[in-house]
């Protein structure tokens, strides 16, 4: 079993070796500058790491790691594109670096160089890694939809919101660790169970992720603080509260996310209190707290040896008390 350092180690080499600048350069220049921007890389160590538990050398799980890793930087450049963001990771966001159109046709290349690393596995490995690659990527083209359908309606629920994140964010860690199974040949039930795991990483990763936007250090956390209050976005805290209040603080809360004020401290100031008083902000940690116990309890179904069931398991304790 190797650590974190040399999954990332030998991940970032291997990218260097395939994610290489070539003719025409304003196609390539930007994938390049893309996945330099680095991030948190969790989906491809996932897949390394869960490859490496199942007893089978991690490395020979590279492309599909790889793979994963083009896809959501894929879906980066996309995103960012349909919400006109000028920053990714601190840094200028591709569309504004060069252009629209190069942003577009980039995106696009970077999701068939995923798919081209697929064609490193055998035909039957090839075949069921691909089979998981693009039901997944159609989730998350779902779950983005989802995300745009709900700028615009009144009635989300929270069931909905799960469901959005969990095509959005969580069925990818779930493809993540199903793949690192997939390329170790485990058994079909160890795949589904790695899947499941990973999902359910996922959704309370991306619950965390709502909870640190909003009372998060900034220092900590790498980017404004209340971005989601900003933007008025209906994330877990915000159809919690709503469902808490009384009708008083609803109408409030309602009126405060249709409005975008030039200044916007004094909202975020006023949301965070009625996230708190409405005890969504506790509702939240909780649900934090019950989806990683979910993904713990499958990590015992998990054909591995208890010191990779303990390192699984502080994996995802880590994430769920991550700061950033």
């Amino acid at each position: 079993m190797k650590g974190i350092e040399d999954y990332t180690k030998s991940l970032t080499e291997y990218l260097d070796e395939i994610v290489v600048v070539k003719e025409p350069k304003e196609l390539y220049n930007p994938i390049r500058y893309i996945v330099s921007l680095g991030g948190k890389r969790l989906r491809p160590i996932l897949t390394l790491m869960s490859c490496d538990f199942f007893n089978t050398e991690y490395k020979k799980a590279l492309p599909a790691a790889l793979a994963l890793e083009l896809f959501h930087n894929f879906s980066l450049i996309h995103d960012d594109i349909m919400d006109e963001a000028p920053l990714r990771r601190g840094k200028e966001t591709v569309h504004k670096k060069w252009d629209l159109n190069t942003g577009i046709l980039s995106g696009d290349a970077m999701l068939i160089l995923a798919y081209q690393l697929f064609e490193n596995y055998e035909p039957l490995m090839f075949s069921e890694l691909a089979k998981l690659f693009s039901k997944t990527a159609l989730q998350v083209c779902e779950g983005q939809q989802y995300d745009v359908d709900f700028e615009t309606r009144m009635d989300v629920s929270i069931t909905e919101y799960l469901k959005m994140i969990e095509y959005k964010t969580a069925v990818l860690l779930g493809a993540a660790m199903q793949m690192g199974a997939i390329v170790a040949e485990a058994s079909d039930t160890c795949k589904q169970n790695s899947y499941e795991f990973g999902k359910n990483i996922g959704i309370a990763f991306q619950l965390q992720d709502d909870y640190l936007d909003c009372f998060g250090d900034p220092e900590n956390f790498g980017k404004q603080v209340g971005g989601d209050i900003i933007s008025n976005k209906k994330t877990y805290l915000y159809l919690t509260a709503l469902s808490n209040c009384n009708e008083k603080d609803k109408k409030r809360l309602v009126k405060l996310f249709s409005e975008s004020p030039k200044d916007p401290s004094q909202k975020i100031i006023e949301v965070k209190k009625l996230y708190l008083e409405s005890g969504a902000a506790k509702q939240s940690l909780e649900e934090i707290a019950n989806f990683t116990k979910k993904a713990n309890t499958i990590i015992e179904k998990l054909n591995i040896n208890k010191s990779n069931k303990n390192l699984l398991r502080s994996f995802s304790d880590q994430l769920m008390n991550r700061k950033v």
